[in-house]
């Protein structure tokens, strides 16, 4: 969470973010207890917003959060110059990343056909040298699979890649989920949906089995993927096929990456795909998001088959616990009876070199994903502590303690005083009828045999 202070708030920003605080010279005129509330208030409006998810990654958010880091106009950066193709337009804002563009292209000698050009910088994750980093994307064209879709042209260079794809009119599943259409913006499009609807029973089985075919495959492969969201599954027709591979490539940051590194037994790539299966699932289920992960209860759903698979991903157990295999999730009954009647067959060579750095580049971003994974782990420890520390309830239980022993100290002085009192009053009375002799004096010897 962020923290507000006083005197934080950055000028500008979008509508509700941008409510400022009293200026410091007038601080001291005002209510104290007033300043406190409007404090509050807006931390909490702020916890709201970054609380959501879509909301949390939009980029006018992130600027006013954050202006620093996320100033550059990244459209501007991208290179869209390559002979055969010409910009239609550019696609703004359809997609979540703030440091991934999207085009609207045509063919110059086949003007009536469109693309879609995306173009992304390194993310955090890149490990691949430069070179296997250009050879592999250079790759994704040749990658023939019946659920993914196809790379028309792909290049990259030392930071950056751009991907050429068949625009598709009817969008992604997530599109067809929420209603929306393709080329609005992506919280036009997803925030706020008119109808809150899930697919049919029959659609689930088919697009889930289709898309843990695909899982299967990239693990089977040691393609390392994570971003697996309704907006990175492409419907053509009733077929789903999985888009952007690159982004494991480029070291982007997983959509549901705030989800999953909050479970520490969720640290392989493999894992992370099956949890945002759940995440998956749940969405074409219901409509919507979960509110929260891991999720307590699930609502009635159109089968009892489709409760167990959301149990064994997003639930408590299965968060605490670890994640079933794709395999594992195949032959549970909501997809083992699916029929898939595509005859097209997969093809995927990686070279033996390649295969290797992608080994290390994959252990490199679960490395990281621990780390960050612990790093959070301590720290909602040391603010549990704190919390329970600060409670009302700790508060008055401190000051009893304080109370008893201060009572307890008062009870010792005073009876140590009284002992004290009591011992000198001995001595005095005693000196009266003693004989003054040291008790150390030697004693002087007997005269009775001289």
């Amino acid at each position: 969470q962020l923290t507000l202070r006083m005197g934080s708030s950055q000028p500008g920003g979008i509508a509700g973010l941008s409510l400022p605080l009293p200026p410091k010279k007038l601080i001291g005129n005002m209510d104290r207890e007033f300043i406190a509330e409007r404090q509050k208030g807006l931390q909490n409006y702020l916890n709201v917003i970054t609380t959501n998810h879509i909301l949390s990654n939009c980029e006018l958010v992130k600027k006013f959060l954050d202006p620093n880091n996320y100033s550059a106009n990244y459209t501007e950066s991208a290179d869209t110059s390559e002979p055969k193709w010409e910009v239609v337009e550019p696609l703004k804002d359809i997609g979540w990343r703030i440091r991934k563009k999207y085009f609207l292209m045509k063919i110059k000698n086949q003007p009536k056909e469109r693309l879609v050009l995306s173009w992304a910088d390194l993310g955090p994750d890149k490990y691949l040298s430069d070179k296997d980093f250009q050879c592999l994307i250079k790759l994704l064209p040749s990658c023939l699979h019946p659920y993914i879709y196809r790379v028309t042209f792909a290049t990259a260079n030392e930071s950056s890649a751009l991907l050429i794809r068949t625009f598709n009119e009817k969008g992604t599943l997530k599109d067809l989920i929420y209603k929306a259409k393709p080329k609005d913006p992506f919280l036009k499009k997803y925030c706020n949906p008119k109808k809150i609807q899930g697919l049919e029973l029959q659609q689930i089985k088919t697009y889930g089995r289709q898309i843990l075919e695909v899982l299967k495959f990239l693990h089977d492969k040691g393609f390392p993927y994570g971003h697996l969201h309704a907006s990175n599954v492409m419907l053509d027709g009733d077929t789903c096929r999985l888009l952007d591979l690159e982004n494991s490539l480029l070291g982007l940051p997983s959509f549901y990456r705030s989800y999953f590194t909050q479970f520490r037994k969720i640290n392989t790539l493999e894992s992370v795909d099956v949890h945002c299966f759940g995440h998956l699932l749940y969405e074409m289920t219901y409509g919507r998001p979960p509110d929260s992960v891991p999720v307590d209860s699930f609502p009635p759903a159109p089968s009892m088959a489709v409760v167990a698979v959301l149990e064994s991903t997003l639930s408590c157990d299965a968060c605490k616990n670890g994640m079933p295999t794709v395999s594992r999730l195949l032959q549970m009954p909501l997809f083992s009876d699916v029929l898939l009647t595509t005859s097209e067959k997969p093809q995927f060579k990686i070279p033996t070199k390649l295969k290797e750095a992608l080994r290390i580049a994959k252990e490199c971003i679960e490395k990281r994903l621990i780390e960050e994974q612990k790093q959070i782990h301590q720290h909602r420890r040391l603010t549990r502590a704190q919390s329970h520390h600060g409670s009302e309830e700790e508060r008055k239980k401190r000051k009893i303690l304080a109370r008893k022993k201060s009572k307890r100290s008062a009870i010792e002085n005073s009876e140590e005083h009284s002992a004290k009192y009591s011992n000198s009053n001995n001595s005095a009375g005693s000196g009266a009828s003693s004989p003054l002799t040291s008790p150390s004096s030697p004693t002087p010897p007997s005269t009775a045999g001289q």
